[in-house]
């Protein structure tokens, strides 16, 4: 598996689109997006059951999250940190009869910081892979991928490109490791190359393709599902999700939080918490029936 969470400057803040002349999408965010609700079960006590002691006793989970990365964790207009990851670890303390403070860190400094104790787990759209489980077990909450999207009737084809013009986040797998390797195939067959036209953020690459300034854009599927909820009818998945990799939040390595913490994610899943969070943040892909720590 290649996905991972992007460690660039910042991903999309948000997709609003502005009507004038011509649309635009713009990176201006007021808070959380349409349809938004708090939701805050009550405690489920065979989950506390399962909560351990010295959290239990002081009442609150501690967790690392690293914006911009929306629309699982970005900034408001005033400052506070929202998103997917803040609403469903939120959502998940409550069930455990716990409340949430959440920690603003570095991307590279989450996992040692649950090392070193001073965070209990990270709820940062960081990938659980095989290398990340050695020290650390991940309780996996949402598969992303890669997913394209283009201008709403225009169909395109993510495995025939060539030729067309792609836009991308400077640095990010889709354009290392989706556009690119897919380009010198298209060199190699013969065929134009793609034109890829790379962005220093996501919000940018998608108003390219609102302008029509290119064919489409490659993100992650999460970003690309928040862009489509935000763009008013104007874009559209084409293709399918691929290369998908389960989103985990991480925790010590054995440590008795990971089954508290899948048991608080189960209930919400099975309460329909889960879909009532998601939903109005346009992610309807790569939703889990079922919670798992380290896919299992």
């Amino acid at each position: 598996m290649k996905i991972f969470r992007r460690s660039v400057a910042g991903l999309l803040t948000t997709v609003a689109l502005v009507t004038s002349l011509t649309a635009c999408v713009t990176n201006s965010e007021t808070g959380n997006p349409e349809g938004w609700q708090v939701v805050k079960p009550a405690a489920n006590p065979q989950v506390q059951a399962l909560v351990p002691a010295d959290i239990k006793q002081r009442g609150y989970l501690t967790m690392g999250t690293n914006p911009p990365f929306a629309p699982m964790e970005f900034k408001s207009d005033t400052g506070e940190i929202i998103g997917v990851d803040v609403d469903l670890a939120r959502a998940a303390a409550a069930v455990m009869g716990l409340e949430l403070k959440v920690q603003e860190q570095d991307f590279n400094l989450i996992l040692p910081s649950i090392s070193g104790n001073t965070l209990d787990f990270g709820a940062t759209g960081m990938t659980d892979n095989e290398e990340r489980q050695k020290s650390y077990d991940f309780v996996d909450y949402l598969s992303a991928g890669v997913q394209w999207t283009a201008q709403t009737g225009h169909e395109v084809d993510p495995n025939n490109a060539c030729g067309l013009t792609v836009a991308v986040q400077k640095g990010t797998v889709s354009e290392t490791d989706d556009v690119a390797p897919k380009s010198e195939a298209c060199v190699a067959a013969g065929q134009p190359p793609i034109k890829v036209l790379s962005y220093e953020l996501s919000d940018q690459a998608a108003t390219a393709v609102v302008l029509g300034r290119a064919d489409a854009a490659s993100m992650d599927s999460p970003v690309t599902a928040f862009a489509i909820a935000r763009a008013d009818g104007r874009l559209q998945p084409v293709g399918e999700m691929f290369d998908a990799a389960d989103y985990g939040w991480p925790v010590k390595k054995g440590s008795d939080l990971a089954p508290a913490l899948q048991a608080a994610l189960q209930h919400l899943i099975d309460t329909g918490d889960y879909q009532k969070i998601l939903k109005p943040w346009g992610i309807d892909q790569g939703l889990k029936e079922k919670a798992t720590v380290n896919g299992n």
